[in-house]
């Protein structure tokens, strides 16, 4: 299964969840969001919202700044 995760191809055996995304991809959720083709998923989904063949997913980081 072939997907986008932030412009990047990656190609994964099996379908997964985003929660499983982010664990695979060693990235810790503490302060971000995740958006599957445009359209953001609320976090209390993620390990329920299946990742699907050319989907386009984007993990947006928050940053604190000033």
């Amino acid at each position: 299964m072939k997907i986008v995760v932030n412009g990047k191809e990656l190609e994964f055996n099996n379908e997964i969840t985003i929660e499983q995304l982010l664990v695979n991809l060693e990235i810790e959720d503490k302060v971000m969001a995740v958006a599957v083709n445009m359209e953001i998923v609320k976090k209390d989904n993620w390990s329920s919202r299946i990742i699907k063949e050319d989907d386009k997913i984007e993990l947006l980081h928050f940053v604190g700044g000033g």
